[in-house]
């Protein structure tokens, strides 16, 4: 919007660059041009101001395709003023002087027209077109019949109105329908989570079940080594027992050996003793086979005195005497 400053009997319009002023003044124009600055009289001027700079149109509207499915557009326009005389003609962009406000309302009946016109073409699109059609190829579809529509369009052209481009952002239908037809799609990829989850739960079965084997396996080759280690200890204590049995025997038999080869040479000692001492007695007997019995009684009382104990004192009784003075007296 121009800046307009007020003064007595005068005014100063301050345009900017986005913007083309038209100042006529008794039907002949006096200042022409963007970014335009000039002292006018409020009385006898007429001023226009067209925006020349990009501006950006939302769209979003209804329509319905082949199969009696409605679906919601939503597009953007960008387009731009290159003419703005004509469009200072064609439509009122007439400013007041005291303010630089627009006396109508310029821009919305260009959008209204723009609006309008891309509608007309997209529905001319959509009308022979099926509803699964326009959801996966309406995009780009409805994008070129808009541009190919507006840029053949010769009322545009005759205001000044140039398309710059067009983005069709989206294409929907009823949420009930969308739900419907996002079904098969939630449903297949539900399936492919189930299987997934399904296959994923047969690897960690097939892995618990391998695993389970291998603890198994584990289990039974220390079973059979335990076995083997059970058998070698029994081996082992066998043979500790055998060689303990063998190392008593061979003990015994070299004890008994010894005892054998002690009581032999005991009694060989023995019978050469007893035969000395035969022989000893013979040899006494011999000696005392000549000698009177009263020397053999005398020997023998020495004997006996010999082998007696000690005796410290005797006592001699007449009944101990008596039988040996008898035996003497009647000796001699």
């Amino acid at each position: 919007m121009a800046d307009i400053a007020r003064y007595p009997l005068l005014r100063h319009l301050r345009g900017t660059a986005t913007t083309h002023v038209l100042h006529v003044q008794n039907g002949k124009p006096r200042h022409t041009g963007s970014g335009q600055s000039f002292w006018f009289r409020p009385l006898s001027a007429v001023l226009s101001e067209v925006p020349i700079d990009d501006r950006e149109l939302p769209l979003l509207f209804h329509a319905r395709t082949v199969d009696f499915q409605d679906v919601t557009v939503q597009a953007t326009l960008t387009y731009r003023l290159t003419d703005p005389i004509t469009a200072a003609t064609r439509m009122d962009f007439s400013i007041d002087p005291d303010t630089g406000r627009w006396r109508a309302m310029p821009l919305e009946q260009v959008a209204s027209l723009l609006t309008e016109t891309a509608q007309q073409h997209a529905l001319d699109l959509l009308v022979r077109t099926t509803l699964t059609t326009a959801l996966t190829d309406g995009v780009t579809a409805v994008r070129n019949a808009i541009e190919a529509g507006l840029a053949g369009d010769a009322r545009l052209a005759e205001i000044g109105i140039a398309l710059i481009g067009v983005r069709v952002v989206a294409i929907r239908p009823e949420p009930e329908v969308e739900r419907a037809l996002q079904t098969p799609t939630r449903e297949q990829v539900q399936q492919e989570a189930d299987r997934a989850t399904y296959e994923r739960r047969a690897v960690a079965v097939e892995r618990e079940r391998a695993i389970s084997e291998n603890e198994l396996q584990n289990q039974i080759e220390l079973a059979k080594r335990e076995e083997q280690l059970v058998a070698q200890r029994g081996a082992n204590t066998r043979r500790e027992a055998e060689e303990a049995a063998a190392a008593t025997q061979i003990n015994v038999e070299a004890e008994a050996a010894r005892t054998e080869r002690m009581a032999e040479a005991h009694a060989a000692a023995t019978r050469v003793q007893g035969v000395a001492r035969a022989a000893a007695e013979a040899a006494k007997l011999d000696a005392y086979r000549d000698v009177s019995s009263n020397v053999l009684m005398a020997l023998a009382a020495q004997e006996l005195a010999t082998n007696l104990p000690q005796i410290n004192s005797l006592v001699l009784t007449p009944d101990l005497i008596a039988p040996v003075l008898a035996r003497l007296g009647s000796s001699q």
